[in-house]
């Protein structure tokens, strides 16, 4: 599998680098997940790297591109004024965005290298969720800030961000920046900064990310400007990231749901608490990811706490960053979200739909609650174990006779198959290994069903 991916991404370089664009993202028929202008599902794996613009230099900005393609993302989200006072701090060549801090007036030098990260990206067959702002510059709250917007020069810097980039197929942007909407001028401020984005470019799909333990729709949930619902399910074990898709599928207008912000891999857990709970680790970023896809989400970014900042050992640590970013580029969870991409993208996955009836077990909602979805023809289940709990499934509401089961590690994006059984009754699937860290996804497929999982196998 990892030699077909990497011919694949060579394949998709020659193709970008002779100049065809990555197709425009646009809602699916029903908008519950995204696709490309010829309607193919487009399964959202992104990577997190808000200093990005702000830290790195473009041979470095190379290198974490060409990591992140290698692995199977298909996304970056970056932002372009930083959070780690992006104002004031210079860029890896010694220029700052703004002119005199006024979002009326851009720097060229500075935007030269934003145009170079969405130009490079889009050769690697890359897009960019891309927010014009982190959100103190609109609601300080807390961090650097300063506030710089009002309703009036947002516009004015929505337009020119779209005219700079609207002919870059390759883009979604994302307003907001982990800041809540606490007063009428805040709303203002994001609805005319969309405003001003919607007046040059109406192609390029828009969401909002919010600040943590909030959705979107939590803020805009009436906005025609918000094409996705995106939510922060936060940096702790506790998160049930499964309920804010539930929550959003209950909204009166449907809209794919995305996962913005999730725990990061490689940081304190609750770290804003005084209690010391341990550190997130890559079982945190696979239970968060699967507890997403499977209740409904139409895709899932991943995050680190090393590399969202780019941290080094020549600058102070955010949270407790304690890895150099390229050292953390290879931490497990980075690799196993491209497992669960790959075998999401092997399967008819934008047809699940949550059916935790199919589960006969004890399930409390806690580190171990387990998940299961069925396609509408009821000829595939995936069920998820976080823990290695045994799994028993009620095999009636399949629609064939006999069924093929197969367990997906997610460690190594491998298959083991389990055996074919009657769907007369219930059965009882136990994995190999149970505790922190032993998560499994159990397949059952019609056994008359032609997937092909021969890139999977050992």
């Amino acid at each position: 599998m990892k030699r077909i991916s990497l011919l694949l991404t060579a394949l998709l370089l020659a193709i970008f680098a002779n100049g065809q664009a990555l197709p425009y993202l646009k809602l699916s028929e029903n908008h519950r997940y995204l696709v490309t202008e010829d309607n193919q599902p487009f399964f959202w794996l992104g990577d997190t790297a808000w200093e990005l613009i702000h830290r790195l230099d473009k041979v470095e900005i190379d290198r974490y591109l060409q990591d992140r393609a290698d692995k199977g993302f298909n996304l970056i989200q970056t932002v372009i004024l930083a959070e780690l006072d992006g104002l004031n701090t210079p860029n890896a060549y010694g220029e700052k965005p703004l002119i005199d801090n006024n979002p009326e007036k851009l720097n060229e030098a500075y935007f030269e290298l934003v145009d170079y990260l969405v130009e490079k990206a889009g050769q690697m067959g890359l897009y960019v969720g891309l927010l014009p702002t982190w959100g103190d510059k609109i609601n300080k709250k807390w961090g650097t800030g300063p506030e710089i917007f009002t309703p009036g020069n947002a516009e004015k810097y929505g337009e020119l961000l779209a005219k700079r980039y609207k002919d870059h197929s390759n883009l979604v942007w994302i307003l907001g920046g982990d800041r809540a909407m606490e007063n009428d001028t805040h709303y203002q401020i994001i609805r005319s900064m969309a405003k001003g984005i919607r007046s040059f470019d109406k192609q390029h799909l828009m969401s909002f990310h919010p600040v943590g333990g909030k959705k979107a729709t939590d803020f805009f949930s009436e906005d025609d400007w918000l094409d996705m619902d995106m939510f922060q399910s936060g940096h702790s074990r506790k998160a049930q990231d499964y309920q804010y898709v539930l929550e959003a599928r209950e909204s009166g207008r449907t809209r794919p749901v995305i996962n913005g912000e999730a725990r990061y891999e490689n940081i304190p857990d609750r770290f804003w608490e005084e209690k010391h709970y341990g550190w997130l680790d890559d079982a945190d970023v696979r239970i968060a990811g699967y507890w997403s896809m499977l209740s409904g989400a139409a895709g899932y970014t991943y995050g680190c706490n090393d590399v969202w900042q780019m941290y080094d050992s020549n600058r102070a640590p955010n949270i407790n960053a304690r890895t150099g970013w390229q050292v953390a580029l290879s931490l497990p969870g980075a690799s196993q979200m491209g497992y669960m991409k790959c075998i999401f993208e092997a399967l008819p996955w934008q047809q699940l739909q949550l059916d935790q009836n199919l589960i006969l077990d004890e399930n409390p909602e806690n580190e171990s609650y387990m998940l299961a979805s069925k396609t509408e023809k009821a000829d595939l289940i995936l069920a998820y174990t976080p823990t290695g709990a045994p799994l028993t499934i009620d095999l009636t509401k399949m629609s064939s006779g006999t069924i093929s089961a197969w367990w997906f590690n997610p460690r190594n994006g491998k298959m083991v198959f389990i055996g074919d059984f009657d769907t007369g009754n219930s059965q009882k699937f136990t994995p190999w290994s149970r505790g922190w860290g032993s998560d499994y996804l159990l397949l059952l497929v019609d056994k008359n069903k032609a997937f092909d999982f021969s890139g999977f196998k050992e």
